[in-house]
């Protein structure tokens, strides 16, 4: 048996394995931004992940910045994720919701004619996404000092709805230049008051969220999902080691859970990701486009806990059982990931229905 496929331990609770599934973003929450009968059959054919991160799911109108993506806001929207972990607790799984908030990467169409809300006023640079015809990302609005309060306190409702969903874990999207991340980063944040300047002051916002959040679940059952590598939407930073340990040692302080760290490997190593992990003794997470063979290498290694996969899970709902016998993988067809129907969702066959036909 691999290490793969040892069971982890995240505070009280004991995983089956240390091959995660990432959240993936699929924009099929047709019904006011619900979840349904696609998720619940999609999630609970993954069930044999070590633990399944949600797509990202928006805490409030405010943060949603695609077409069809789900919320956690209201109570239809929650019974539809109940409905979901219900599925992925009966077939032995475990389950986390990935919170967010996308701020500057938006577009009013999607938020009832309203500028999305940044750190500052900065556009992100190219196109909004799927929405047609194409148009830039528009310069955002930038938060009053004032209104931070009440967006960490969307996050706590979020936390608290979560909660009554009967998920596993709740995860902090601070990733991939999304709020938090625009907070972050020195390059789409130029704020003057408490939120902006120092490392300190440009982490506040996520880690007075987290604190809020810690109120609501207990420290080991949160996790904040962080991407070193600032590759995407804009994200920039003259020191970004410095910035993301700072990070990792105050998540470290609140004894959170786990990070969720999505970096490449460079020469078997992670670049960023091994100064966070020096720092931070909670389970850490590694993910962006690891082969099998380079999943083992980290584990083993001790410079992950585990490894996420995301793209591969789209297409190999019983990745762990794949990797665990040397079997082929499932091709992914990405024509399919968005698709308005199950079609590239429901439909890719497991093994056992390989060997049955």
């Amino acid at each position: 048996m691999s290490q793969l496929h040892t069971p982890l331990q995240i505070g009280s609770v004991q995983l089956p394995n240390r091959i995660f599934m990432a959240p993936l973003t699929r924009m099929r929450a047709f019904e006011q931004r619900s979840v349904g009968d696609l998720q619940v059959e999609h999630y609970r054919q993954r069930a044999t992940a070590g633990l399944i991160l949600t797509e990202a799911t928006s805490v409030c109108p405010m943060g949603v910045g695609y077409p069809n993506t789900p919320g956690i806001w209201s109570a239809q929207q929650v019974a539809g994720w109940k409905r979901v972990t219900d599925a992925v607790h009966a077939a032995g799984g475990h389950i986390a919701v990935q919170l967010w908030h996308v701020g500057r990467i938006s577009d009013p169409e999607l938020l009832d004619g309203q500028l999305p809300v940044a750190p500052s006023a900065i556009a992100a640079e190219g196109d909004v996404s799927v929405l047609r015809p194409k148009r830039p990302y528009a310069v955002p609005r930038a938060l009053e000092t004032a209104e931070i309060a009440g967006i960490v306190q969307d996050f706590v409702q979020a936390a608290r709805n979560a909660k009554e969903a009967g998920f596993d874990f709740i995860e902090v999207h601070a990733a991939n230049g999304y709020l938090f991340d625009q907070f972050l980063h020195e390059g789409s944040n130029q704020r003057t008051d408490q939120y902006g300047g120092s490392i300190e002051n440009r982490a506040r916002f996520l880690l007075e969220t987290v604190d809020a959040l810690l109120k609501e679940w207990p420290a080991e059952r949160i996790g904040v999902h962080l991407n070193p590598m600032s590759n995407t939407h804009s994200m920039s930073d003259s020191n970004p080691v410095a910035l993301f340990t700072y990070v990792a040692e105050q998540l470290q302080a609140r004894k959170l859970g786990f990070i969720f760290s999505r970096e490449e490997l460079k020469d078997g190593v992670l670049p960023i990701g091994q100064h966070m992990r020096q720092v931070f003794k909670g389970a850490f997470i590694a993910n962006d486009g690891f082969t099998a063979e380079q999943a083992q290498a980290v584990v083993a290694s001790g410079a992950a806990d585990a490894v996420a996969f995301g793209r591969a899970f789209i297409a190999n709902p019983d990745l762990p059982e794949r990797i665990a016998k040397g079997a082929a993988w499932n091709e992914l067809n990405a024509s399919t990931i968005y698709s308005p129907d199950a079609t590239g969702y429901n439909d890719y066959p497991t093994l056992e229905q390989l060997q049955a036909k």
